[in-house]
């Protein structure tokens, strides 16, 4: 009997019960299918992610208040960001914005309500340093700063919520009983799909401190390096000048990774460094899900174990016929084997198809990216189950004695 011949009697054995095969395929199905979707939602994520912090720019650095020294002498303030500006001590800082973040403020528009989900004040410099641009209209000027204009830039998300179908450029909104005048829309920016980056709104960092903020702390100061390969040398200098405002004598600068010393009583975050760390804490993220997913395979496999005894079992007198006229332990061997690939293979092949229609669905929020190697991962695995689970019952099958297997009711 040649192997073609061996093929023919598998598919004849796994068509003769359809619904069995058919839910066996189906447990390798939604295994290999959760492998892959699982993988590309994680993948998914950490893109999002990093294209958010490479958004930023990594020749950006992000100083925060720690907190630490538990009086409002530690806390940031406009003074200070003002004193980063400096020739001599920072010749490698481009720009300085200072941030107040105002959260979940209530923009009204003609009787219609949005809680904005971040409202915040600051300089124009602050649009360039965080590549936020302006898609529609402009963004405020200096001038405004300093007059403390109530003018604001809008994220889609805003625009879209209170001005459907209606240019929002000089149109008025109330935001906390006073009025902003929109001059500008900001460009649309890819979300995570826990927060939405478009769901904002950028005013005057005085005019947000008089109607929001209050004249208190800064939230955050954004520091723009000339030159990315200068990042370092600019969180060295802005460390130097900090301390000096905040009279910090034994401090030292904060490491590369954005924590401090337990004297210092800020923080600073490098973009590049958030970037590394993301992308560790993702690929760790990724692997444990795929390892999740990776169980419901095992299942699969222990299904086609179980099926397989069970058809052995129903066709023992089958085996013994077929050995008693002559047929080798190896064509019988070889015969469930290929019976217990196929079943896998198959449900391999379904399920890949079924994780590449479900990656173009938005799963949690997050839009899945197939990672091509999980593919042949899964596939493989699949491979490697059907002859694994499958070898028990194949060689019981071979195994059985034909004089044993006649007699078997």
């Amino acid at each position: 009997m040649n192997f073609l011949e061996v093929v023919r009697f598998s598919l004849r054995g796994l068509s003769a019960n359809k619904l069995r095969s058919a839910l066996t395929m189906l447990g390798i199905l939604i295994g290999v299918a959760a492998v892959i979707l699982l993988v590309a939602v994680g993948n998914g994520s950490a893109k999002a992610i990093s294209d958010r912090i490479e958004a930023l720019g990594t020749n950006t650095i992000t100083v925060m208040s720690t907190g630490r020294g538990g009086s409002s002498s530690t806390a940031l303030t406009k003074k200070m960001a003002d004193a980063l500006i400096d020739e001599e001590l920072a010749p490698d800082i481009k720009s300085v914005s200072p941030v107040v973040s105002a959260s979940s403020a209530t923009m009204t528009y003609e009787g219609t309500d949005h809680a904005v989900s971040t409202f915040v004040g600051t300089t124009p410099d602050w649009f360039g340093a965080s590549s936020t641009p302006v898609e529609k209209g402009a963004s405020f000027t200096t001038d405004d700063v300093t007059q403390g204009r109530r003018v604001v830039v809008i994220g889609q998300t805003v625009a879209e919520e209170l001005f459907p179908g209606v240019d929002p450029i000089d149109k008025q909104v109330t935001v906390s009983g006073a009025l902003f005048t929109v001059v500008g829309v900001l460009k649309e920016k890819s979300s995570t799909g826990f927060q939405d980056s478009n769901d904002t709104a950028v005013a005057p960092l005085t005019a947000v401190q008089q109607v929001l903020a209050g004249y208190g702390s800064l939230t955050s100061i954004i520091v723009e390096a000339k030159d990315p390969d200068k990042v370092d040398a600019v969180q060295s200098e802005v460390s130097t000048i900090l301390n000096q405002q905040l009279n910090v004598k034994s401090a030292t600068s904060s490491s590369r990774s954005g924590s401090g010393t337990s004297s210092t009583p800020y923080r600073i975050q490098n973009a590049s460094s958030l970037l590394e760390t993301q992308t560790e804490t993702a690929d760790t993220f990724t692997t444990l899900l795929g390892a999740v997913a990776a169980i419901s395979l095992l299942v699969g496999g222990i299904g086609i174990t179980n099926i397989m005894l069970v058809t052995v079992t129903e066709r023992t007198r089958e085996i013994g016929i077929r050995k008693a006229l002559g047929a080798p332990r190896r064509v019988i061997l070889t015969q469930f084997l290929i019976e217990a690939t196929l079943l896998s293979v198959l449900g391999g092949a379904l399920g890949v198809a079924a994780a590449l229609i479900g990656s173009h669905f938005t799963i949690v929020g997050v839009k899945p990216v197939i990672v091509p190697s999980s593919i042949g991962l899964a596939v493989g695995v699949s491979v490697a189950i059907g002859l694994f689970f499958g070898g028990l019952p194949a060689a019981r099958a071979a195994r059985l004695r034909p004089i044993d297997a006649l007699r078997y009711e």
